[in-house]
């Protein structure tokens, strides 16, 4: 971070004068402590010294701020040292822009993946590669801020033709314009069949409006093959979390499309394994032409679908390849369906409902031919790209309760409160240091109210480590128009049924691998305690920030709190990857640290 502080001052430090490179640096530190004493007393809205005027409660005191000092004067001697681990990391090239670590099906089929599985995620094949930035495309442009980026984006932040949209379906068609250097969506005002067909879902679930989902139980709905996003940004505006899901796809992709709209979107296939998901997750599972031929593999993903399910939850079918003859049990995945206690619910045009039953051990045990139950021992495994597996998960679960009765049980009322309390603190201290920055034209000073439309400009959100779910809690308490991808690691605490029971969006996932994500997706990036995490788990602390820096937008944010260490550590390397970086003391006398850093827009 220093190296651009020295340049600007144009100071070159020779092998022959040591001496008089002392005598420059301490006359460099002195002149810089006395600046930070005059800033410390003025307002301002640079980077540097908008982490100096912040709250108190966050923010050393003075005696810090001469600490912070020191730690600059040992910074400058490590450049003027010539340290080699402060080398810039390069710029990837071109063919990198839409890159996806762990999925490459040329290289699947030439190791021997078969059978569905070279379209898997398989970050083996990927490792070793050289460390590089990811860069935005040429006519990247920085989205519209929310609402407004949910109905256009630039036609130049996503990988898809014109040719693509034009093979594309009659629906989407309707529901997308493509100018010349833009994508528009219908909003949800509009005529446009997706209002139509969620009344009709209801109806056929019978509720009478789709706004009485609340009422059925139905809060969080995972949406596979959505298409470009329009049914889950309609179900969003009724406050369902949807999540869309889909196949890794080098263009025209439809996770793509919907992180650049602001909607909950993850990469994920279950062509031979589980998806990353606990049992019990979700209230509804919708798939309309999703392209999965479910009564195939002995349906083996039709039980992979019933396990994510909750019980009393809804299996949503849409196509015109399904059998169109009204209850036809000549249909493959009926006959499926009852072997996994589904109960046939409605069926319009080509439309089918079936509803997970509530009592699965009266109707395992009474219907003949049916999938037996998982073992407990299977079923308390972590289910992190396991095997598919054929037998019905969940039936012996303490989360076995139908979807209209909520609950955050098992887990202790003062824990889930402190997780909830410290994250709203924290929360209101990042907003603090950052508002002045995120808000595209309207600087905020510290007590001003939020200022009104454009609306900031964070929008995706992931917490790295999500614990149960606070600060996605905390976005909501304080009403901040943002989503939250929750990330629980493979080997911490399995905190993600506690999320999904509240109604959020959530993943496990391995961080000593890359996300599955596509590049330039989210706005802001939150972990509390990873990077010790991750040391304790022998991974790679540079692989994890570069990963960062693949997933985040131009201009987004990174906040990380954790050990002093680890921290200067992460700072370290935030200078080799270009991230304007400043690192904060807790005045509370915590051996935390917390380290902003915002990611430049950079080209070439």
């Amino acid at each position: 971070m220093r190296r651009p502080l020295i340049k600007k001052l144009g100071l070159v430090f020779g092998p022959r004068c040591r001496l008089q490179r002392i005598w420059l640096i301490l006359c460099l530190v002195s002149v810089f402590v006395l600046v930070l004493i005059v800033l410390s007393s003025s307002p301002s809205s640079s980077f540097d010294s908008v982490t100096l005027t912040v709250k108190p409660d966050i923010h050393a005191s003075y005696r810090r701020i001469k600490e912070q000092a020191l730690n600059d004067y040992l910074d400058l001697s490590s450049l003027s040292l010539g340290d080699s681990n402060l080398k810039e990391i390069k710029l990837c090239g071109k063919e990198r822009e839409n890159y996806v670590p762990c999925y490459n099906v040329s290289a699947n089929l030439v190791i021997g993946f078969k059978n569905g599985e070279e379209f898997d995620r398989h970050c083996e094949v990927s490792k070793g590669e050289p460390y590089c930035l990811v860069r935005p495309p040429k006519d990247y442009k920085t989205p519209l801020s929310w609402p407004v980026g949910r109905d256009v984006i630039w036609n130049e932040n996503v990988k898809i033709t014109k040719d693509q949209f034009l093979s594309s379906g009659s629906m989407t068609k309707r529901l997308m314009l493509m100018e010349e250097n833009q994508i528009s969506f219908q909003s949800d005002d509009m005529f446009d069949g997706v209002k139509d067909y969620s009344h009709q879902v209801a109806e056929m679930i019978g509720l009478g409006s789709d706004a009485e989902f609340h009422q059925a139980g139905v809060r969080i709905v995972l949406d596979i093959g959505c298409g470009f996003g329009s049914f889950g940004a309609h179900l969003l505006s009724l406050k369902l979390m949807t999540v869309c899901m889909a196949a890794y796809e080098l263009t025209g992709s439809q996770v793509q499309i919907s992180l650049e709209r602001g909607l909950p979107a993850i990469i994920g296939n279950f062509n031979s394994r589980q998806l990353p998901f606990p049992s019990l997750s979700y209230d509804m599972v919708h798939c309309a032409e999703c392209g999965i031929l479910w009564d195939k593999k002995d349906g083996l993903l039709l039980i992979e679908a019933d396990r994510i399910l909750k019980p009393g939850g809804y299996f949503v079918l849409h196509g015109s390849s399904l059998s169109t003859k009204k209850g036809s049990m000549a249909n493959p995945i009926e006959d499926f369906a009852q072997k996994i206690c589904w109960n046939f619910i409605s069926q319009q045009e080509e439309t089918f409902i079936w509803q997970k039953t509530v009592d699965p051990q009266r109707c395992l045990s009474s219907v003949q031919g049916t999938i037996p139950p998982c073992t407990e021992e299977r079923e308390d495994f972590q289910s992190y790209y396991q095997p598919l597996a054929s037998c019905v998960g969940g039936t012996t679960s303490k989360r076995w309760f139908p979807i209209q009765n909520r609950s955050t049980n098992r887990i202790q009322p003062d824990e889930f409160t402190e997780d909830f309390e410290s994250s709203l603190s924290a929360l209101r201290n990042y907003w603090s240091l950052l508002t002045p920055l995120i808000f595209s034209d309207h600087p905020k000073r510290p007590g001003d109210e939020d200022p009104l439309p454009p609306y900031n400009m964070i929008r995706n959100v992931m917490d790295m480590n999500a614990q149960y779910g606070g600060l996605n809690a905390a976005f909501l308490e304080e009403e901040k128009a943002v989503w939250v991808m929750n990330v629980v690691p493979i080997r911490a605490r399995n905190t993600l049924p506690v999320i999904f029971d509240q109604g959020f969006a959530g993943v496990l996932h391995d961080w000593c691998e890359p996300f599955p994500t596509y590049p330039l997706t989210y706005d802001m990036l939150h972990a509390n305690g990873l990077l010790s995490y991750l040391i304790s788990e022998q991974c790679s602390i540079t692989n994890l920030l570069l990963e960062m820096d693949r997933i985040l937008r131009p201009e987004g944010w990174v906040v990380l709190s954790d050990e002093a260490g680890c921290i200067e550590k992460a700072r370290s390397i935030a200078t080799q990857i270009r991230w304007e970086a400043r690192v904060i003391d807790l005045e509370n006398g915590s051996e935390q640290k917390i380290l902003v850093c915002q990611k430049p827009f950079v080209r070439k």
